[in-house]
């Protein structure tokens, strides 16, 4: 849902708003305007209860965007402050998620619920399939016990009213790791140390409760003081901003950045290496590899399934060959590494070539801040142009295409597209059997779609899935081993 809600669009106001006040003459005091200006005395309050509230929610929502945890605080620094504050750190925050308490709904806990549907008939086939003696008969009607309920939905599936309903919070239901958790108050909580950093509770939430910490005033201070400052574009952007991705490079450079390189070299970098230990792996008698670019997955690997580790690739991702090359090539550049999901911010936060990460979201604001039309730039083409395998990694069981494409052995792929629960089942059974019934070469994406399903993606994923494919279609192969 994070391609058409009103939540999002509520956070790219913000966002542009921000930037616009960056630069203006106050950035301080513009920035403590914001709620007033998007919320003026008189306007009819479009989502909360009193304008006041609409304002106080708005003004997290600034503090994220100037990049600050929410949980710190206080509800009295005034947000001039934290613009000041943002403009004098010398690095980004730690940590690249926090939840707005304000915005969260407090939703009611999941569970399997009777509604008022119910007939009370006599068959009573809730009852009777339940194998946990969970449902009752109390005043003519089922009633579940929540403690023996094992949330299997078999009386869900057996109710002839369809009386029985599965009640879900969005974004525990959404999160494959059981991460989000709720306070004594019934609010949202991460718990940081199983969290995967994947972004799904951002774009499942209906409220926009849990919110991506901003480095775009970051981004913006080294533009500003003359730095060199490099875009780095994952794959997966194509399809996202209208006129491709060549006018796209244009616009960027209208907009401050000195330069901008595809990830997708660096996907070409991880193709063939992989291939390579791919092939050294199966002649070793390895019964299967996982790939390893996903942020995502590798951070459930090390939370969540560290006995698979052993058939994970060794091969680095597209992000650190790009990053590794232009730090070769321009040692004094400022790299900045353009991502449709939050979880890249840990790769980039564990990469000393990696300066900072603006997602696509904060890549459009910006654009639109500054008065840029995408569609108005002439074609900027690449120094170095990617390959078809390369530019394809965006999409589910694109890496593992790839590496097929230029491997001479029996490559199979297996792939995830998608991290939940069933997959997560399937990925600890892999590493128990220590075998994949499926394939050789597992990719595991924790996205579904792949990138193009990140939280911070723009246009639909079969939209850029349309645009991708014809982008691939008229670029060069990769050359087999």
């Amino acid at each position: 849902m994070n391609n058409n809600n009103q939540s999002i669009h509520i956070k790219k106001e913000v966002l542009v708003k921000i930037i616009k006040a960056f630069f203006s003459e106050n950035f301080a005091k513009n920035v403590e305007l914001i709620p007033f200006e998007m919320r003026p005395k008189g306007m009819n309050v479009p989502y909360r209860c009193c304008i006041y509230k609409e304002r106080a929610i708005l003004r997290t929502r600034i503090i994220a965007g100037l990049g600050f945890s929410i949980e710190n605080d206080d509800e009295i620094k005034q947000l001039s402050v934290y613009a000041e504050e943002a403009l004098a750190r010398e690095t980004p925050a730690s940590g690249p998620l926090t939840v707005i308490d304000a915005a969260c709904k407090g939703c009611t806990p999941h569970r399997i619920h009777v509604t008022d549907l119910c007939q009370g008939c006599v068959a009573r086939p809730c009852q009777s399939v339940c194998k946990f003696g969970a449902i009752s008969m109390s005043n003519g009607r089922s009633v579940i016990d929540g403690a023996k309920c094992k949330n299997c939905k078999m009386c869900i599936a057996q109710c002839p009213y369809n009386a029985i309903v599965k009640i879900i919070v969005p974004c525990e239901d959404a999160c494959p790791v059981d991460a989000i958790v709720k306070d004594t108050n019934g609010f949202v909580q991460i718990d940081y140390d199983a969290c995967l950093s994947c972004g799904k509770c951002i774009m499942n939430c209906p409220f926009g409760a849990v919110h991506e910490k901003s480095q775009i005033i970051d981004i913006l201070k080294q533009m500003q003081s003359g730095g060199r400052v490099i875009a780095l574009i994952a794959p997966s952007i194509v399809g996202q901003f209208p006129g491709g991705v060549y006018r796209l490079k244009t616009a960027m450079q209208k907009a401050g950045f000195a330069d901008v390189y595809e990830v997708a070299q660096g996907a070409d970098t991880t193709t063939r290496n992989e291939a390579r230990e791919f092939a050294e792996r199966m002649e070793a008698g390895a019964p299967f590899m996982t790939t390893s670019c996903c942020a995502g997955y590798s951070q459930f690997i090390n939370k969540h399934l560290p006995e698979i580790r052993e058939f994970v690739s060794a091969t680095k991702t597209p992000l650190y060959y790009i990053a590794e090359k232009v730090r070769r090539d321009e040692p004094s550049a400022l790299t900045v590494f353009i991502s449709p999901c939050v979880a890249k911010k840990n790769e980039g936060r564990a990469n000393p070539n990696i300066d900072f990460v603006m997602n696509y979201e904060e890549l459009g604001a910006l654009l639109i801040a500054r008065n840029i039309e995408i569609l108005d730039c002439e074609e900027a083409v690449f120094d170095t142009e990617s390959s078809k395998q390369g530019r394809n990694f965006g999409v589910s069981g694109g890496v593992a295409g790839a590496v097929a494409s230029i491997s001479q052995g029996d490559v199979r792929p297996c792939v995830i597209n998608g991290l939940d629960k069933t997959t997560i089942k399937l990925l600890k059974k892999m590493a128990k059997d220590r075998k994949c019934e499926e394939g050789n070469l597992v990719e595991v994406m924790c996205c579904e779609n792949g990138c193009i399903g990140g939280n911070a993606t723009i246009c639909p994923p079969k939209t850029a899935q349309r645009a991708l494919a014809q982008f691939c279609a008229g670029s060069s192969d990769l050359k087999r081993l």
